[in-house]
């Protein structure tokens, strides 16, 4: 039977993220949670039914924890402010980036989907409602271009955030701004 304490299952899906990190999705175990969240032996095992669990908690955990703060979803910038739409492309690449660890480890949980179809399953669901709720704001707040900039936009960043993250000497911080800025300069249309 799984036991039901939240905060301590929240902890234990977390040190998987950080396992996937480090380890990759080979090195996830139970033993290899329990040591990362500091706990003893055959916790984990008390609160996830297999491995498939574990893994398809964690592929939702990540996606909590990219989410925006409440500030960055709230503003709305003007039509035709490209300076902040930069910016706020800028800020997403920093978000993401800065949980390193959870986005290196949703790169192996996504590699884990292509056969695992529960996994599959939670990512896609969860990947397309983000790309949704990313194309519903940008409309909302009148910003230049349309729902195909917006896709263009994360796919673009997305493959600059794997560079960043698995080879940061590829781009230095200054070409990495550049890119951002060229990306929604190109892409995006009044």
């Amino acid at each position: 039977m799984a036991r039901r304490n939240p905060e301590r299952r929240a902890a234990l899906v977390d040190a998987a993220i950080e396992v996937l990190a480090k380890e990759g999705a080979r090195g996830l175990t139970f033993r290899a949670v329990d040591t990362e969240a500091a706990v003893p032996v055959g916790t984990a095992s008390n609160y996830f039914a297999n491995r498939d669990d574990l893994l398809t908690q964690a592929g939702a955990r990540v996606y909590e924890r990219l989410q925006p703060d409440e500030a960055a979803t709230t503003r709305r910038p003007g039509a035709s402010d490209r300076e902040t739409y930069v910016m706020l492309m800028h800020e997403l690449v920093d978000r993401i980036s800065a949980f390193h660890s959870g986005y290196l480890a949703l790169l192996e949980l996504r590699l884990e989907a292509t056969r695992r179809p529960d996994l599959r399953a939670v990512l896609t669901e969860r990947v397309r409602a983000d790309l949704d709720a990313n194309v519903a704001f940008h409309l909302a707040a009148g910003l230049p271009g349309d729902e195909t900039s917006v896709k263009l936009l994360y796919l673009a960043f997305n493959w600059l955030i794997v560079e960043q993250l698995t080879l940061p000497g590829v781009f230095s911080p200054v070409e990495r701004e550049q890119l951002v800025a060229a990306a929604v300069d190109r892409i995006v249309r009044p």
